[in-house]
């Protein structure tokens, strides 16, 4: 049996799950609604990203560098940035940074979801990757 953490699950809470999920479905992620359930949510799958949507009795919502000065709400890792951020492009994402390498020597670049979360989507570059 292996020990330790296999993946991760982000957990977005929205003020409109609805459009929230949309915007997600245009990017590519399928939608499994559970809008009746006790704790209504949207689970979103893309690769192997999933995403929960919740219910966010905060509104309007306000991403994590709005509220703590700096900081993406998510990071998603790809070999694929370039890929990715065409693909992004052609769909009328907003690309906040577009790819490059960071001082902390991530090549990565950076988009803004529907309720202004800044998700940003790279790796390490191959010299830092170990």
């Amino acid at each position: 049996m292996s020990k330790g953490f296999a993946c991760i699950l982000q957990i977005f809470p929205t003020p409109d799950i609805r459009n929230t999920a949309r915007f997600y479905e245009r990017i590519g992620f399928r939608s499994v609604y559970y809008l009746e359930s006790k704790e209504p949510h949207v689970c979103l799958y893309r690769d192997a990203i999933e995403i929960v949507l919740t219910q966010s009795s905060q509104s309007p919502f306000r991403p994590i560098r709005e509220v703590h000065g700096y900081g993406y709400d998510s990071y998603f890792v790809t070999n694929e940035q370039q890929e990715m951020e065409q693909e992004l492009i052609s769909l009328g994402v907003h690309i906040v940074r577009p790819l490059t390498t960071t001082d902390y020597q991530n090549v990565e670049f950076v988009f803004e979801d529907c309720d202004g979360r800044w998700i940003a989507v790279g790796k390490k570059s191959s010299n830092e990757a170990e």
